[in-house]
């Protein structure tokens, strides 16, 4: 449409953009029915259901795929980016949006819809085959699923090497390929992120991991875990549940737009506006595990809650900048606040009165001292904050060497287990507890593990910053008032959705470049004094040592994986 004087009409412009706006919005409803029914595979859904499930997944993940590169959806982006009152400022939400748009568009175009539909179909499958699997200990059970999954992934990671379709709205765009298939997939959680870069964080932060690992573990005692555990044995598991859901209300968590539900492995689905879900686990020795479990969830769900999707549905402003992010809110409000002295301030007498007359006798040290035990164990998600790393560690070399096609799956339990003897100096009792544990390769979520530790370097630095910017920090938190730590990070994370890069938003945040330092220093100056090795915690203000003496870890940032905004424990 053209004005008389044969310039462009604005109305013309409005109704374009418009109509990608509609277009991704219904996109975006399709995923989220796909994030529901996900959500109900791993919560509700009778096992007899696994077959019809995985055809339901199948279809809608086919139907998810054609709305996301529908030809007609790559021109409206194309149109859309040539009219300079939506593409300018480069650095508006419009511009961003449009931005994050079209490299959607340009990675899922790279994908064939039958290899999209069949993924969803064997990830089902393979899904209630490690339910199994993991419940009777039977890896060679698992095995097949897990050969079929990586056979797919590497496919898919073939596919997103390639250049951009003929006639995509990317078409023709110089792109560098991945240096080896497992960046291809990284790229989709951590988008910009590469194995190599990731090595060279990861050796070295493995290096002082280990070496205060070994200084703190000797001194940090088995008996710690004593009280807790007794209090744990005479208790229930819906009074657990209830001190869940107080704390999770207490920090933030809308309930009234989410729940809190029980599963195998815990999880965080935000299906849409409104609607948040998570879930979370009781089957650990202490009270503790579950209970920071839910606090994790809760802060995947804090995020998800705070993200603009009401006011852009199924656009790239109401959604997650990226997994290591995403992580970082997590393990934000699971570890520097749910570990520290100051909410135990507050959550030892609601702990007290929602746990009942075997509770009462709990200290604030003992807790203390045993939300800070340091031990290396076998169980990822019930790991402390100095070992938690090491174990991630393992799977970053071994899915990286699966996708390689460097270890066999018939070698994992092997592979496995001897990197745990010689990263953690643990013995893998059985694959329940080795190989099996995680429920992530049954989905072929390979690159994902690596997040969880970028989420923890992220976590860090922010912690830093809002004890800088909010000096009555800790002092609320022991009060039980957590808005102003919620506000910041609604008004410098959550609210921006996918705007700025993760390493923008960091640097944007925190002032700085991502660096290992501030969770270095954080762990050496909670433990060592804690167990006896230093001298009073020094107060940790700002972001630390200047960006020039420090290694910097660069993560640019794109969507997490289209079919929903669901986070893995």
């Amino acid at each position: 449409m053209a004005s008389r004087n044969g310039t462009s009409a604005p109305a013309a412009r409005s109704d374009h953009h418009a109509q990608l706006l509609a277009h991704l919005g219904a996109a975006g409803a399709l995923a989220s029915v796909a994030a529901l029914i996900g959500w109900d595979q791993e919560t509700y859904m009778p096992p007899a259901a696994a077959a019809a499930r995985a055809a339901q997944a199948e279809e809608l993940s086919r139907v998810v795929h054609q709305r996301r590169t529908d030809p007609r959806l790559g021109a409206l982006l194309r149109g859309c980016q040539a009219d300079p009152a939506l593409a300018r400022p480069a650095d508006g939400p419009t511009a961003a949006s449009l931005r994050q748009a079209l490299r959607d568009y340009d990675r899922l175009t790279r994908l064939p819809e039958a290899l999209v539909a069949e993924l969803a179909k064997a990830g089902s499958l393979a899904q209630e085959a490690w339910k199994k699997a993991r419940a009777e200990n039977d890896f060679a059970a698992f095995a097949p699923h897990l050969e079929r999954m990586l056979e797919l992934t590497r496919h898919k990671a073939r596919k997103l090497a390639e250049p951009a379709p003929a006639g995509t709205a990317s078409a023709g765009t110089a792109t560098a390929g991945p240096s080896e298939p497992y960046d291809a997939l990284l790229d989709e959680y951590e988008p910009g992120a590469t194995a190599a870069q990731l090595e060279a964080v990861f050796e070295p932060l493995r290096a002082r991991l280990s070496g205060l690992v070994a200084r703190v573990a000797p001194r940090s005692r088995a008996s710690a875990l004593r009280p807790l555990a007794a209090v744990t044995r005479r208790t229930t598991q819906a009074a657990q549940h209830a001190l869940g859901r107080a704390v999770l209300g207490a920090v933030g968590f809308d309930l009234d737009a989410g729940r809190l539900d029980v599963t195998a492995h815990p999880f965080c689905s935000g299906i849409a506006a409104g609607d948040t879900r998570l879930t979370t686990r009781y089957t650990a020795a202490t009270f503790l595990e579950p209970l920071y479990a839910t606090l994790h969830e809760g802060g995947h769900g804090l995020y998800e809650q705070g993200l603009p999707k009401a006011e852009h549905p199924g656009t790239p402003l109401s959604e997650a900048v990226s997994l290591g992010v995403h992580e970082s809110q997590s393990r934000l409000w699971e570890n520097f606040v749910g570990r520290s002295r100051a909410f135990w301030r507050w959550a030892l007498p609601l702990a007290k009165k929602t746990l009942g007359a075997g509770a009462r006798s709990l200290t604030l040290d003992a807790v203390y001292a045993a939300a800070n035990h340091v031990r290396p164990s076998l169980i990822r998600v019930e790991a402390d904050e100095a070992t938690y790393n090491l174990h991630v560690m393992v799977r970053f070399r071994l899915e990286r060497e699966l996708i390689a096609g460097d270890l066999r799956v018939r070698d994992l339990p092997r592979a496995w287990n001897t990197l745990y003897r010689d990263i953690l100096g643990v013995r893998v009792p059985d694959d329940r507890r080795g190989c099996l544990q995680d429920v992530h390769w049954s989905f072929g979520l390979i690159g994902y593990f690596p997040t969880y530790t970028l989420g923890n370097l992220y976590a860090a630095q922010l912690w830093e910053a809002v004890r800088r910017d909010v000096p009555t920090l800790e002092g609320d938190i022991a009060r039980g008032r957590f808005g102003g730590l919620l506000g910041w990070l609604r008004q410098r994370i959550h609210r921006h959705g996918r705007r700025y890069t993760a390493a923008e938003l960091c640097q944007r945040a925190t002032g700085a470049a991502l660096s290992p330092e501030p969770l270095l220093r954080h762990l050496e100056g909670k433990l060592l004094p804690l167990h006896g090795l230093g001298g009073a915690r020094r107060r940790q203000t700002g972001s630390g040592a200047s960006a020039a003496a420090r290694p910097a870890v660069r993560t640019p940032t794109r969507r997490t994986p289209a079919g929903g905004a669901s986070t893995r424990r």
